[in-house]
C-alpha cells in the first residue's frame, strides 16, 4: 500500500517552490492523463463519457463533505450559486456578512438594492445574528489571510434565530474537516485545495432543496436530461441537479480523478501535513521577527507589510500571493519542509 508521501510524489512534481494553494492549487498527474485522454478521444470523433465523469465528481465530492449526493449540485462557479441563493430571498430580508469576505460570496446579495446586507468582524458573526437575519453568508476560512469562521458558533447562533446558513468552503474542501449536512447551503469550486481544473465547483442543498427556484435551469436540469433538449422541460430533476450548469466537460474529466485523490490520500492525513507545514512556516517567521495575522489551524498564513516581496520570491521561483499588501503563503499536500524553509531562507536574505 502507498504511503501518503509516496503517493504525493507519484502524482506531483513542481519545478519551483508552489505555496500558492490560496489561488490555485495543482493538478495531479492521473488528471492530467484523464483530460488529455478525453480532449484526444474528441478530436477524432470517439468522445468519452464524460457526463459519468461528472456523476462520478458529485459522488466523491459528497463523500467528501459528508452528504449523500443527491444533494449536491454540479457547476462551475461559486458566484452563481451566490445569486441563486439571493435571488431566493425576499425582498427586505437582511443577510448577515463578514467584513472583506470573498467577492463571490457576498456581491450577488449587495446588487440586490432590496435586501439589507449587514457586515461585521468575522469574529463577531456569530454573536451578531439576530431575530429577523435571513441569511448568514461567509466563509469557512477567509481567503485574504486564512482566518477560520468559528462555524459550529455560527451555526448553533442561526439556528437559534432560524436564520439559514450559506457557507462558501472553497478555501476549505480539501483540508478542513467540513461537514455541510451542518449548513443550509454551501458551495466550493474546486481548483484550490481539491487540486481539480478550473470549472468545476459544488452547491450542497438541504433535502427540501432549500427554496430556492431553478433560475438557469437547462437541459441538465431534467429529471431525464436527454428527454429534455427541447422546448420547456416537463420535469426537473428531483435531487440538487434541477441546479446543475451545464458542465465543462474535460474539467470534470479530470476533477472526477484529482476527487479521487483527496479520497485516497485521507482529509484528515492531508490536514495534519498541510498544518504542520504552515505551523513550521509560523515559527520560521517569529524568528525573522515577522508576525502573521493569527490564523490558528489554517494551512494558510498571512504577513502584514510583506506584500512587496512577492515579485522577487517568483523571480527565485517561490511562488506566493499579495494580498492588499500581505505576504500570503498557502501549503497543501505537496509541499514539504524543505519549501519552508527556502521560502524562509529568501525572505530573510
Amino acid at each position: 500500500m502507498e504511503t501518503f508521501e509516496s503517493l504525493v510524489r507519484t502524482e506531483f512534481a513542481p519545478k519551483n517552490t508552489y505555496l500558492n494553494t490560496a489561488s490555485t492549487g495543482l493538478v495531479p498527474a492521473r488528471t492530467v492523463a484523464a483530460m488529455r485522454t478525453a480532449v484526444e478521444a474528441a478530436a477524432v470523433g470517439r468522445p468519452t463519457d464524460m457526463f459519468a465523469d461528472v456523476e462520478a465528481s458529485r459522488a466523491s465530492f459528497a463523500r467528501l463533505v459528508g452528504v449523500p449526493g443527491h444533494r449536491v449540485a454540479a457547476g462551475a462557479s461559486v458566484a452563481v450559486y451566490s445569486g441563486l441563493i439571493a435571488a431566493s430571498l425576499p425582498s427586505g430580508a437582511e443577510v448577515l456578512t463578514a467584513e472583506g469576505d470573498f467577492s463571490s460570496v457576498v456581491n450577488p446579495f449587495h446588487v440586490r438594492s432590496d435586501l439589507k446586507v449587514r457586515t461585521v468582524p468575522l469574529e463577531r458573526v456569530a454573536e451578531s445574528v439576530r431575530p429577523g437575519t435571513a441569511l448568514v453568508a461567509v466563509s469557512a476560512a477567509q481567503s485574504a489571510d486564512g482566518r477560520v469562521a468559528d462555524l459550529p458558533a455560527i451555526r448553533e447562533a442561526a439556528r437559534e434565530h432560524g436564520t439559514r446558513t450559506y457557507i462558501d468552503a472553497s478555501q476549505a474542501t480539501g483540508w478542513l474537516d467540513f461537514d455541510a449536512d451542518a449548513y443550509d447551503y454551501s458551495a466550493s469550486v474546486a481548483f484550490k485545495w481539491l487540486v481539480c481544473p478550473r470549472g468545476v465547483a459544488f452547491l450542497v442543498v438541504p433535502e427540501d432543496l432549500g427554496g430556492l427556484t431553478p433560475l438557469f435551469a437547462g437541459w441538465v436540469a431534467g429529471e431525464h436530461p436527454w428527454d429534455a433538449c427541447y422546448g420547456p422541460i416537463d420535469e426537473l430533476a428531483d435531487s440538487a441537479r434541477r441546479f446543475d450548469e451545464s458542465p465543462a466537460l474535460f474539467s470534470y474529466a479530470g476533477a472526477r480523478r484529482s476527487l479521487e485523490l483527496l479520497e485516497e490520500l485521507g482529509v484528515d492525513a492531508v490536514r495534519a501535513h498541510d498544518l504542520a507545514l504552515a505551523d513550521r512556516f509560523r515559527a520560521g517567521l517569529a524568528s525573522l521577527g515577522h508576525e502573521p495575522v493569527p490564523s490558528p489551524g489554517s494551512p494558510i498564513v498571512s504577513v502584514p507589510g510583506l506584500g512587496h516581496r512577492q515579485a522577487g520570491l517568483s523571480s527565485a521561483g517561490v511562488e506566493v500571493s499579495d494580498r492588499a499588501g500581505n505576504l500570503r503563503a498557502a501549503f497543501h499536500l505537496y509541499n514539504t519542509p524543505a519549501d519552508v524553509d527556502r521560502l524562509l531562507d529568501v525572505l530573510s536574505a
